[in-house]
């Protein structure tokens, strides 16, 4: 039985669409329990000061986790992996367990000292709300970090043989994890019981790759010589890459702790809005950039350089592709999709309009964030780890730096405050302020996105006119779309006037859907080539592609 289900759950995706779509379908059912877990917390507790203290206490731990666990993380592991699989298969298998008793030690340490010094570190990552309840749920959150790190070794293992299913179960299990603590363990421990969840979550993410890794067969053992070899190769690979990982987790860290002054609920409001604009991030510029980054690594160990820039210029084609439609139905529908997602039980109507208002702003940069994704691992599978540490350098600064200047504005011009407000429909709902970090975040992506597409066009030789070409049909395509979406919505009356859940899904559901069919339908009298591509996708998901090559069978000619 077990076997089974290791065997159904190990199965090897073939095709970057088909890869992709199948991480986008785990992604989706992910990202629902995500908004499950968020809606829960909503109507739990609103947007709150314990809110606030449940989404600060992740700072320490995921800033650990980006800037510790992450150095032996998978994008700097496959390579290595590859070349030793080359070598003998049983080398690959005794080097990644050697790395896994490495990564424990270290960052059961670090963890530790973390730990004793929380009192003191508390203050500086949450100022406003500083609390000894604060650093109770930091100190058990410690635990998140080790064992995400400790899947993320082991996913390495099951990318690299196209274990995609398995790979995409882990955040399912994760998110379960924290729903469990939501609902069983806050009621008979307070706020703790949500860090237990959350550990939970983790401990799953981790034990569900651990019987594939352990069904491999160990034939040969990586000396200790050699084994120190390999891991300064991985460091080398993975320390540019890691620090540039840190530079998001830094610029998230200044802009809560610069929440924290606000109004309460402010930081749940900042948080809320960043995990929804998560779900289509996830869904396109992760899957994609997942999907892509195996056969890249290959195709570049290859010397394979006309396919390695041909399946680059193919996923960054559809990542545009649907990034852009999702961009703008966000926005005419965000009023709907957080009063249905969060809109319950303590959460207010001006904080939903609040979250829209912020959803509304992080959006803008959804096509950015997920090219950037793709650009980055491009850059590590060809082996260059420095640039994408240089881009997310420029994301920080100007993140940090647009967000105090666009706050500043806020509070020292009326003008720009009323402006700001009007147009996104908050001038009667206090707490506005909160937005521009929003805004600020976006600045941040959309200027590191600007400088790492420059860059990555010149130095992988990307066809220009082409992208071109599909930009000026998506943006067209998605414009129309998104106008047909919002004359459903201005015939059936606006979210505020509607005061029930079921009209609300309904509304968004018929606005959404036909701004789809009008989206669709201008791309297909465009003649649009990423449609059609994607269409083939689609049929070929459900044909046989037993024996066809993952490197040719989404390689446009």
């Amino acid at each position: 039985m077990v076997r089974s289900l290791l065997s159904a759950f190990g199965k090897e995706a073939r095709g970057m669409h088909e890869a992709a779509y199948l991480l986008a379908a785990f992604a989706l059912g992910s990202q629902l329990l995500a908004l499950v877990r968020d809606r829960l917390l909503a109507f739990n507790f609103g947007a709150s000061h314990t809110l606030d203290l449940y989404y600060a206490a992740f700072r320490i731990p995921d800033f650990l986790f980006a800037t510790i666990a992450s150095l032996l993380s998978l994008y700097a592991l496959l390579p290595v992996l590859t070349r030793l699989e080359s070598r003998h298969p049983g080398l690959m298998i005794s080097f990644l367990r050697q790395i896994l008793l490495v990564f424990f030690a270290g960052m059961g340490l670090i963890s530790c000292v973390v730990y004793v010094l929380a009192p003191w570190l508390v203050p500086l990552i949450a100022p406003g709300i500083a609390t000894p309840e604060l650093v109770l749920l930091v100190r058990v959150l410690l635990l998140q970090p080790i064992l995400l790190g400790a899947s993320n070794i082991l996913a390495a293992l099951t990318q690299l043989r196209h274990r995609f299913f398995l790979y995409s179960i882990s955040p399912l299990l994760y998110n379960l994890g924290i729903i469990f603590g939501i609902v069983v363990l806050y009621p008979s421990m307070g706020i703790v019981g949500l860090g237990w969840g959350v550990v939970l979550g983790a401990c799953m993410h981790f034990l569900i790759q651990l019987p594939f890794f352990t069904s491999e067969k160990n034939t040969e053992t990586v000396g200790l010589r050699e084994m120190f070899t390999e891991l300064t190769s991985v460091l080398r690979l993975s320390v540019p890459r890691t620090a540039a990982l840190a530079a998001g987790q830094i610029s998230l860290l200044l802009l809560v702790a610069l929440a924290s002054f606000f109004a309460p609920g402010s930081i749940a409001i900042f948080m809320f809005a960043y995990n929804l604009q998560a779900v289509p991030l996830t869904i396109i510029g992760v899957s994609y950039s997942v999907a892509a980054f195996p056969t890249l690594a290959r195709l570049h160990a290859r010397g394979e350089h006309s396919e390695f820039v041909r399946y680059i210029e193919t996923a960054l084609r559809h990542i545009f592709f649907w990034a852009i439609p999702a961009s703008v139905l966000i926005i005419v529908l965000r009023a709907q999709l957080v009063r249905v997602i969060l809109g319950a039980g303590a959460f207010s109507w001006d904080a939903t309009r609040l979250t829209a208002a912020a959803l509304a702003l992080f959006v803008l940069s959804l096509a950015a964030q997920s090219v950037t994704l793709l650009i980055a691992r491009a850059y590590y599978a060809a082996g260059n780890t420095k640039k994408p540490l240089y881009f997310a350098a420029v994301d920080i600064g100007v993140s940090v730096a647009s967000a105090f200047c666009f706050v500043a504005l806020f509070h020292w011009s009326p003008f720009a405050r009323n402006f700001i407000e009007l147009l996104l429909r908050v001038g009667d709902v206090p707490g506005t302020s909160v937005l521009m970090l929003a805004l600020g975040y976006c600045f941040g992506s959309v200027a590191e996105f600007a400088l790492g597409m420059f860059f990555f066009i010149r130095d992988f030789s990307i066809p220009r006119m082409r992208i071109s070409a599909l930009l000026f049909q998506s943006f067209s395509a998605s414009v129309i779309g998104g106008a047909a979406a919002y004359s459903v919505l201005a015939f059936t009356g606006t979210a505020g006037t509607i005061h029930t859940t079921l009209l609300l899904v309904l509304q968004g559901t018929a606005a959404g859907l036909l701004g789809l069919l009008t989206t669709a339908g201008v791309l297909w009298l465009l003649k649009n080539e990423e449609l059609a591509e994607a269409t083939l996708a689609f049929q070929r998901r459900f044909r046989d592609t037993k024996g066809v090559p993952l490197e040719t069978t989404d390689i446009s000619s």
